[in-house]
């Protein structure tokens, strides 16, 4: 029989068109078996509901379709893209048991609630439970809202940043940040230390209008604020672009050492921590209105009972769950604050207030003393439960609602970091790092500065590992200099998904050199380092062109600023910072950076020892 030419095109072969027949033909027995199979497997191991038409020459199946995934809500114009879309299902149910060196009863744990200083009788119950969520929700505003910009404290930078010339640009600097005696009357703080992040808001147009910037702020569309807290007690504000400033500053008069925070739900309220009781008559925290500059609030925790009574200091970044109008809060006396804000705002007038609500927890071990206590870390939020590390070298896991702790690790020296979470196949888990502090006596020696990866639920550690790092015990602490952990750890996303990143400081000697580690997340081995000739207090920063690809910023204690591939851990470019650019007192020494930046769409901002603050852009 001829082949039915209509089906293929001919061939000039007259044996060709009935070989590519065969060929056809049996390429389509070979598809439909195939797809035969898959529906016979599927309905077989899947459970498919099937009907099935016995009666029928041949039985026919129809299959139920499998229901389509919910898609993925399309970008807010303020949410941060490099945490967009959400990976985090947040979830702190768990059949799994705690580790068995995390159980607070087992070390004696003593703990005491009050609610508007009335002690609680039993387990407290909050009307509205506290819940945070994946921190690409974290801000209404484009911005950077806390010390490393949200609940989970895995970003300090915002929008993407293109690397093309791979250059870094000095761009702007402010140089009028001054000093203020500290307490002990021995020394002077000056400028901006650890951590002292600076913060980033694009404020609407309409709030702009009702807020008491200079005209030519107000008048500039789409204006980026930046708000940094100094040591001098003064808070300043301004221009991302320019380095003008926007505003006057708001004049605390006591220091700030830490990162204040802002409402992310665009509220123009700011939260304040003092660093040292050198000012007033409060040693605590503070809320200011950003509409006028104005104090709302003030909170001193001397009468709350603490076991450590004698440093109220907040040098911990809040977070506030907007929500439930929350803020949450640790304290250097031992305490864990929530406030209940009851804020009110009406963007069309710029009216602000709050009444707040406090919730004080306090607690001891049975290996502890009062004089231990204290919090510098600020806390890492997931779901119900906050993450911190206290200063008798506690990672402490705390129920939020509850206020009563689930688990509690001792780490193998003293952590002032903040620890960092992210969420794993639906688990959260924890990655921390120590200083060199408590391994040895007064002088100089050299010990481990410790990292390790914890389950959030559980306090399992999953991997730990360590870096010899040199430290300095004084005969007090204002003459210490501590080497190891003190700069943040990076989570790394996108196209170093794989990677978690460490600094480690006094790698060399003392005062001498610094290590930028990047480890994989699974194995906590070693990718690549980075080597650096002297140390670094400052967190490093990662940030992403739109291709996922990652980079790094490091500042170091001489000023200068190191920008690094993060997959590869290879150096672009570094440049050294300088003072009063174009004036007789131009010089670059003498310029400190021990606070931490931030990368906001391309201009990096960082404020130094030496009172400058620099903007620097990354092209």
């Amino acid at each position: 029989m001829e082949p039915d030419n209509s089906y293929y095109k001919p061939s000039r072969d007259p044996n060709e068109g009935t070989l590519t027949l065969v060929v056809v033909m049996t390429a389509l027995f070979v598809v439909l078996t195939a797809i035969l199979a898959i529906v016979y497997f599927r309905k077989t191991t899947e459970q498919e509901t099937l009907a099935v038409d016995e009666s029928a020459q041949g039985s026919a199946y129809i299959s139920v379709a499998t229901p389509t995934p919910s898609p993925v809500p399309p970008i807010t114009d303020y949410q941060n893209p490099i945490l967009y879309p959400e990976s985090a299902s947040v979830n702190t149910s768990s059949d799994a048991p705690m580790a068995a060196d995390c159980d607070p009863a087992a070390r004696g744990i003593a703990q005491a609630v009050s609610v508007a200083g009335v002690l609680v009788d039993g387990t407290l119950s909050r009307e509205q439970p506290i819940w945070f969520t994946d921190p690409v929700y974290y801000g209404s505003l484009p911005g950077i809202f806390t010390y490393r910009g949200n609940n989970f404290r895995n970003c300090a930078s915002y929008g993407y940043t293109p690397i093309t010339n791979g250059t870094l640009t000095q761009m702007w600097e402010y140089n009028k940040i001054g000093s203020l005696l500290s307490s002990s009357q021995t020394f002077e703080w000056t400028g901006l230390r650890w951590t002292g992040q600076p913060l980033v808001v694009e404020w609407p147009d309409q709030v702009r209008a009702t807020m008491n910037m200079y005209d030519s702020a107000k008048q500039q569309m789409g204006l980026t604020e930046v708000i940094i807290a100094a040591l001098d007690g003064k808070i300043y504000f301004f221009n991302l672009e320019t380095g003008e400033p926007t505003r006057d500053p708001i004049d605390v008069g006591a220091s700030i050492k830490g990162t204040p925070a802002l409402d992310p739900r665009g509220y123009p309220l700011l939260y304040v921590g003092q660093t040292d009781n050198n000012g007033g008559n409060t040693f605590g925290m503070y809320v200011y209105s950003l509409i006028d500059g104005s104090m709302l609030y003030s909170y001193d925790g001397s009468e709350d009972g603490a076991y450590r009574s004698n440093w109220d200091a907040f040098d911990s970044s809040p977070i506030v769950d907007g929500t439930t109008d929350t803020l949450v809060w640790p304290c250097e006396n031992g305490m864990i604050y929530t406030f209940d804000l009851n804020s009110t705002y009406d963007a069309g007038t710029g009216a602000v207030g709050i009444a707040p609500v406090v919730t004080g927890y306090k607690y001891i071990f049975s290996d502890n003393t009062g004089k231990q206590m204290g919090v510098e870390s600020s806390i890492a939020c997931y779901g119900n439960y906050g993450y911190y590390v206290d200063n008798a070298m506690n990672l402490c896991c705390l129920d939020l609602n509850t206020m009563n702790m689930v688990w509690t690790k001792v780490l193998d020296d003293d952590s002032d970091i903040t620890p960092v979470i992210e969420e794993e196949g639906g688990v959260p888990y924890v990655y921390v790092g120590t200083e060199v502090d408590n391994q040895g006596g007064t002088g100089q020696y050299t010990g481990a500065a410790y990292i390790y990866k914890i389950n959030g639920l559980t306090g399992e550690t999953v991997w730990q590992t360590s870096e010899p790092c040199y430290t300095y015990n004084g005969e007090t602490s204002e003459s210490d200099q501590s080497g190891g952990c003190f700069g943040n750890p990076v989570v790394g996303k996108l196209n170093i998904s794989n990677l978690v990143i460490f600094s480690f400081s006094m790698t060399n000697g003392l005062m001498s050199g610094n290590k930028v580690v990047a480890y994989d997340k699974n194995l906590g081995t070693v990718v690549w380092e980075y080597n650096m000739n002297i140390y670094s207090y400052s967190s490093p920063v990662d940030f992403y062109d739109e291709d996922g690809n990652a980079y790094l910023v490091i500042c170091d204690s001489l000023g200068q600023v190191h920008l690094i591939n993060a997959q590869t851990g290879e150096r672009i470019a570094y440049i050294q910072t300088v003072k009063n650019t174009g004036t007789a007192e131009e010089t670059s020494s003498d310029i400190c950076i021990e606070a931490s930046p931030i990368v906001y769409k391309g201009m990096m901002v960082v404020g130094t020892t030496s009172g400058s603050v620099f903007g620097i852009a990354i092209s």
